[in-house]
């Protein structure tokens, strides 16, 4: 049985979820931000005859997220998003999506399957001093957001110091840098940070200064922070040699993650 959730099914909604929080990023992060009754976001949940919560269904705005840890009622699921309008993205890990795909009734624009990797601990990471490695301030964006911009692989990413210190400020992103003659030359950062997990975003390096540890090391201090206030953290990845880098700091490929684009 599949029924809207509400306030009431909150801790029966977290004993599921919970269980996976980097893979529940999103949902976890919007539920702490949202709760149940928003318009722009609705949850539902899929009960087995038992009555025992087996999947979760979360819209938020324009996208939709399902998510089990077993069997669910997939075709149930995409009742819903059928009989939806203002959607225009199905994302999710990809053994979930991919079951719920042959029940959408609209036609899928394009289909994007990225690596989705988590780190849950700092046992491969190096543990020497990493001073020169800085949390950035509100007041330091103006620099961050030069070198983001200036970044190939970036290239139509439309960085901004507005949208990065509404992150900051909100206090579900934060970045950190290194700093070499004068200006910024390598970043890692959070986003959509929530009580549990954290995902890694916007690692560069600026092309004069690759080669020479930077984003490894800001990757490292970065991770360190997040993992010792007890969370999780995940990234998504398309370049397996970029993975290299994620796995020898402690990443592990999880699955990957599946984004669908409607008309």
């Amino acid at each position: 049985m599949i029924r809207q959730l509400t306030v009431k099914d909150h801790d029966t909604c977290q004993q599921l979820i919970q269980q996976q929080p980097a893979e529940n990023l999103f949902i976890i992060g919007d539920i702490e931000a949202f709760g149940y009754e928003q318009d722009f976001q609705k949850i539902w949940g899929d009960f087995d005859e038992e009555g025992n919560l087996r999947g979760i269904l979360l819209k938020y705005r324009e996208n939709f997220i399902p998510f089990s840890m077993g069997e669910f009622d997939a075709e149930g699921f995409a009742a819903i998003i059928n009989e939806t309008e203002d959607y225009s993205i199905v994302s999710g890990l990809k053994g979930i999506v991919t079951k719920v795909e042959p029940f959408l009734s609209r036609e899928i624009q394009s289909k994007r399957h990225m690596y989705y990797a988590k780190c849950d601990n700092t046992s491969s990471m190096d543990d020497h001093d990493l001073a020169h490695v800085k949390e950035a301030s509100v007041t330091d964006l103006p620099q961050l957001v030069d070198l983001l911009n200036c970044i190939p692989e970036f290239n139509g990413g439309n960085f901004t110091v507005e949208k990065r210190s509404h992150g900051m400020e909100k206090g579900v992103a934060r970045s950190y840098y290194v700093e070499q003659d004068g200006r910024f030359v390598s970043s890692a950062s959070t986003t959509a940070e929530n009580s549990m997990s954290a995902m890694i975003v916007a690692v560069c390096t600026h092309p004069d200064y690759k080669k020479r540890g930077f984003a490894t090391e800001c990757m490292t201090k970065l991770c360190r922070d997040v993992l010792n206030e007890g969370k999780e953290l995940c990234l998504f990845y398309d370049n397996p040699e970029a993975g290299k880098i994620y796995k020898r700091i402690g990443f592990k490929d999880i699955g990957y993650w599946s984004m669908y684009k409607f008309e």
